[in-house]
């Protein structure tokens, strides 16, 4: 028994792994972002009311913000998309556009033409809806994917996929195909388990994660990963860690590390997840503190200003 547990020991214990030198990998979730009260939210919460007092002018999912993101330290930047109905996949996170535009109904059941003519600054309020200080100013700012890739041709992209549809997933699939696979390679893609099981079979080449794959990777390594094997739904994976369960993953954070990067995952660590369907960023000095000395994985962020700056990753 002494010899069993000594070999799972040294097979898994970070001190004998080889460390990867170098600053963590930052993800700016939405580019730079308004903030929002984050306290009892539901699928269905209206965030754009619920806006905190801004400190800076930049609208989620545009053009200007990711722009911004990748200015001050950004290696990734993750955005939402929706298919419409002229064929084209619009830049933009909620399921309706009543809460954050002036337009109204379902994302997706509108086309690109009419979605170009919406102003995406145009719920936003801190006050209870006294004032709202950007409406007017995102008129026409709503990207499709490809004016984002073709904007930002050599940055790495997380698309979020919206819907359960596998054939949005297919459509996606084909967007992704007609790339260099140099450029596939540069994007990862999570959402939906349909849409990401019909990306993950037809572009294998692209790094993905599902809803249910999240859970099923952690859950099986927490599971068996002290034999040294990686569970396959963390393969060729965007592998998505709530701090406060990296402790339980065997050989964290270096020989974890080591292991996914063997075989094509990136990590990327969340804030604490307390249950349900929100999980919070590495928002907070006091959250960035719970990370590993010298840990140089992914850092999944809504406040890439401030944590680039405590990376050491700020460019201004």
């Amino acid at each position: 028994m002494i010899a069993v547990a000594a070999g799972v020991y040294f097979n898994n214990t970070s001190l004998l792994a080889p460390h990867q030198s170098g600053k963590p990998v930052l993800l700016a979730h939405r580019g730079m972002a308004q903030r929002f009260d984050e306290r009892d939210l539901k699928n269905d919460t209206c965030t754009a009311t619920r806006m905190l007092p801004p400190t800076h002018d930049y609208l989620e999912n545009t053009l200007r913000s990711m722009r911004a993101s990748f200015d001050t330290g950004a290696d990734v930047v993750e955005l939402d998309v929706h298919p419409t109905t002229d064929g084209e996949f619009a830049v933009f996170h909620d399921w309706t556009l009543d809460c954050r535009t002036d337009g109204h109904g379902v994302t997706r059941a509108q086309s690109m033409a009419k979605l170009k003519t919406l102003d995406v600054g145009y719920g936003y309020t801190a006050d209870g809806g006294k004032t709202f200080p950007f409406r007017g100013r995102g008129v026409g700012m709503m990207p499709t994917l490809s004016e984002v890739l073709a904007t930002f041709p050599d940055k790495k992209l997380l698309i979020n996929v919206k819907s359960r549809d596998p054939d949005e997933g297919e459509k996606l699939a084909d967007l992704l195909n007609a790339l260099p696979a140099e450029r596939r390679r540069m994007v990862m893609v999570y959402g939906g388990n349909e849409p990401i099981d019909a990306i993950r079979r037809l572009t294998r080449d692209v790094r993905t994660i599902s809803r249910a794959a999240i859970r099923s990777c952690l859950i099986r390594y927490i599971g068996y990963g002290w034999t040294g094997q990686v569970p396959t739904a963390c393969r060729n994976a965007m592998v998505l860690v709530p701090i406060n369960a990296a402790p339980w993953l065997w050989g964290w954070p270096d020989r974890f590390l080591a292991r996914t990067n063997s075989v094509n995952s990136a990590v990327f660590v969340l804030g604490p997840y307390s249950g349900g369907e929100f999980s919070t960023g590495i928002d907070t000095p006091e959250a960035f503190a719970r990370l590993p000395q010298g840990y140089s994985g992914g850092v999944w962020t809504n406040e890439i200003e401030a944590i680039a700056k405590i990376a050491g990753k700020s460019r201004d």
